[in-house]
């Protein structure tokens, strides 16, 4: 089959006779890949990697769960159809189904695959394997993803969705809407509430749909990029542009502060830039008893914190990490609800290519042009219209 493989810095190559993979575990399904997203990470990953392919554990250049080989197919934003289920797999799964796909490769996995080591970092074996110590992703070294024909998986990680209500060309944009999702989701807001983004790319449009499921009407989207601003808007938002000010940090925080109820400023901030201005924005427009939180994965670097900027007016700063299955099945029921409009989650579809493209036409198409882009879809199988 065709796929996308990784193979180390800088290098991705398309494989004309990538290994179709085939069922091995009773709780496995194999799906034929609809669309995948090109994420951010895939980026850094290209850029900057081995970052998730290879591990600190992984001395070998194998994943410390699944022992599978660095070099494998990229993609992790997917979706796609059921073709053949394992002998175990959950009842309610069937062949025909459309899926998407929750990514995530943790100690959670170890169970399935029927692997010797049992025991769980801290973060499983307390449920929360979104922060596993040893997180990795089906295109992001687990294994295979989703720039590739076929994908097996296992079944806990495959989300039936209704393909009446979420069109296939989008559905794999559950994945980006999941991590936006669940960072919006451990902060409780309400309808009551009045929300900050700080950065309007694909994650921090994301969070304007996740706020919308929970129902929250008063958001405001800070963005310099002019072509994101516009296309924010769209979704009944208000806009701000901070460029005027010229990073001048305080003059932009009053800004921001009157576009706020009664100017005491956010009661919910969610930061999707990851940089040293933005931090600080994100405490700064905060009201009192409003929570902060960082969505974005940003260089390890110290930023200043004085702790009575939070004291004094009980203010939280917080993270949110990736997603969990509950994530998925949320954003599934909010558009089945109408909370989210699959004709604005369109809008976020910049450029679909096919495969063969997908070296030179997505992921540095992405790189070199990211201002003209938000998502940009791989399609294996040639179903773009």
């Amino acid at each position: 089959m065709k796929a996308l493989v990784y193979k180390g810095n800088k290098d991705i190559q398309l494989e004309e006779n990538w290994p179709e993979p085939s069922i091995v575990h009773p709780h496995e399904v194999k799906i034929k890949v609809d669309f995948c997203g090109v994420c951010g990470t895939d980026l850094h990953e290209y850029e900057e990697g081995p970052i998730f392919f290879i591990n600190e554990a992984g001395k070998d250049k194998t994943n410390v769960i699944s022992h599978k080989y660095y070099q494998q197919a990229m993609g992790h934003e997917f979706c796609g159809e059921i073709v053949e289920l394992g002998s175990q797999t959950d009842p309610n799964l069937k062949v025909g189904q459309k899926v998407v796909i929750e990514a995530t490769g943790t100690c959670m996995d170890r169970e399935y695959l029927e692997t010797e080591e049992k025991e769980k970092c801290s973060s499983c074996a307390q449920g929360a394997y979104n922060a596993c110590d040893n997180i990795a992703f089906y295109g992001l070294g687990f294994s295979d993803g989703g720039f590739a024909e076929y994908c097996v998986i296992g079944d806990h990680h495959v989300i039936p969705y209704p393909e009446d209500i979420i069109p296939v060309e989008i559905a794999a944009l559950t994945e980006p809407l999941a991590v936006a999702w669940h960072g919006v989701a451990k902060t409780h807001v309400g309808p009551q509430d009045t929300a900050l983004i700080l950065g309007a790319g694909p994650i921090g449009l994301c969070t304007i749909f996740a706020l919308k499921g929970h129902n929250v009407k008063n958001i405001v989207v800070c963005e310099p990029a002019h072509d994101r601003r516009l296309l924010a808007a769209k979704f009944n938002v208000t806009v701000f542009d901070p460029t005027p000010y010229n990073h001048d940090e305080e003059k932009l925080v009053k800004a921001l502060l009157k576009l706020s109820p009664s100017s005491w400023g956010f009661s919910r901030i969610f930061d999707s830039s990851g940089n040293k201005e933005t931090f600080d924005i994100s405490l700064g427009a905060l009201k009192t008893n409003g929570i902060a939180t960082n969505l974005a994965i940003w260089a390890h670097k110290a930023m200043t914190v004085y702790p009575m900027d939070l004291t004094l007016h009980e203010k939280t700063l917080t993270g949110s990490m990736c997603y969990t299955r509950l994530d998925f099945e949320e954003v599934i029921e909010a558009y089945k609800s109408g909370l989210i409009d699959p004709e604005e989650v369109k809008q976020l579809v910049t450029k679909v290519c096919s495969i063969d493209e997908g070296v030179e036409g997505g992921i540095l198409e992405l790189i070199n042009n990211k201002d003209k882009h938000i998502k940009i879809l791989i399609d294996p199988r040639g179903n773009k219209k």
